[in-house]
């Protein structure tokens, strides 16, 4: 993996991103792309600190499909071709609500995977008229197989799965990898006040992970490593212990 180049990290927030983004920032140009882009103080002198060459910071809504397209457009032509962009973005939603709110139901399925899918597919499209580039997003162990106690939420994931699962064969032979990181339960702000799964990490254990398999080959990486076996189990449970378990 090339030392120089922009990184983009859409969702700039992001616990997650911001870690990738001081691990990747030495000689790059980092943007950190996010709503209320003015306010990035901190995760933009965090990202300097962290030796990038220079750091920018660029509204982005996810939600907003259609400013996607000029969003990328402008990056590029600012700062030439992206070599790697990371899709940070997301929500956890309020199962219990989501079951009585539509409106709130949808708002997950939009933000973790209709927005998804159209940024993913923008990029695509611009990186491989370029004929190179890294696109990084997350899915999660929720999409293995969808439980009842976070079916909205994981049925996103289970939906971006299969988006990005199509999407890189797409992509073979254009020069472009996708890359999927799929966390188990990660001890952060979105998930504040939930008492942690076995094999939890931190969004620096993620980050970290995600680095290192930039300079690999693999499409998905589990992190922890064991989530990938606990996932093979999910597949396997009979319905009825299925059902019962909690999370």
């Amino acid at each position: 993996m090339k030392d120089t180049g922009l990184v983009v990290i859409f969702g700039g927030r992001s616990e997650i991103g911001l870690e990738i983004a001081t691990r990747l920032a030495p000689a790059r140009t980092v943007v950190l792309a996010a709503r209320r882009s003015a306010t990035l103080t901190v995760e933009a002198d965090a990202v300097r600190a962290a030796g990038a060459a220079q750091v920018h910071t660029v509204e982005f809504d996810a939600d907003d499909l259609g400013s996607h397209p000029g969003l990328i457009a402008a990056l590029v032509a600012e700062h030439g071709p992206i070599d790697v962009a990371v899709l940070a973005f997301g929500i956890l939603g309020d199962q219990r609500r989501a079951e009585r709110d539509s409106a709130h139901a949808a708002q997950i399925a939009h933000t973790d995977y209709v927005a998804q899918v159209g940024l993913l597919t923008e990029l695509a499209t611009t990186m491989r008229a370029a004929g190179a580039g890294t696109i990084v997003t997350f899915s999660s162990i929720a999409g293995v197989r969808v439980r009842r106690a976070n079916y909205v939420y994981g049925s996103a994931k289970a939906g971006l799965d299969g988006f990005c699962s199509g999407l890189a064969q797409a992509l073979r032979g254009s020069g472009v990898r996708l890359l999927v990181i799929r966390p188990g339960f990660v001890i952060g702000r979105m998930t504040e006040g939930m008492a942690p799964a076995p094999f939890s990490s931190t969004p620096a254990q993620v980050a970290d992970a995600a680095v290192r398999a930039l300079s690999g080959r693999r499409p998905r990486v589990w992190v922890p490593w064991q989530v990938g076996g606990i996932a093979a189990v999910f597949r396997l449970l009979p319905g009825p212990i299925w059902r019962r378990l909690p999370r």
